[in-house]
């Protein structure tokens, strides 16, 4: 099937937007991940979410660890929505997330490839706030 002019040109304005192309990869991945990752705290296949919570916040939420991943993974589930109808502020509250795992990850003491691999992230998701303020403009 042929392009039309309209489809070309859609696709070179869409080439020559590099910005555009970062900011629609980043809204994507920032809203899958943390869906997918909040769906799985209910289901553990992925992992067994409860060895990544350190011992502190079940002594601070009197919970059992599971729960408390139950309740992990509806603020993942929640983030992710929200980064994908409002990126500028989804963002931010996925900057914030990540931030709280890290600090978690670093109080259990172990896990330092994970908090790295989260800072990572967390640096994608302040990128993308920055993009979404661009585009909002």
């Amino acid at each position: 099937m042929k392009a039309t002019a309209a489809e070309r040109a859609n696709g070179r304005i869409l080439a020559a937007e590099p910005d555009r192309q970062a900011f629609l990869l980043l809204r994507t991945v920032f809203t899958v991940a943390p869906v997918l990752f909040g769906l799985d705290k209910f289901t553990n296949i992925l992992a067994d979410w409860t060895v990544y919570l350190a011992p502190v916040a079940t002594s601070v939420v009197p919970l059992p660890a599971q729960t408390i991943m139950y309740m992990v993974g509806v603020v993942e589930i929640i983030a992710g929505v929200l980064v994908a109808v409002r990126p500028r502020i989804g963002s931010l509250v996925v900057a914030a997330w990540l931030l709280g795992i890290i600090i978690n990850l670093l109080i259990l003491g172990s896990f330092h490839d994970v908090a790295l691999r989260d800072f990572g992230l967390l640096v994608g998701a302040l990128a993308l706030n920055r993009l979404a303020t661009a585009r909002s403009h």
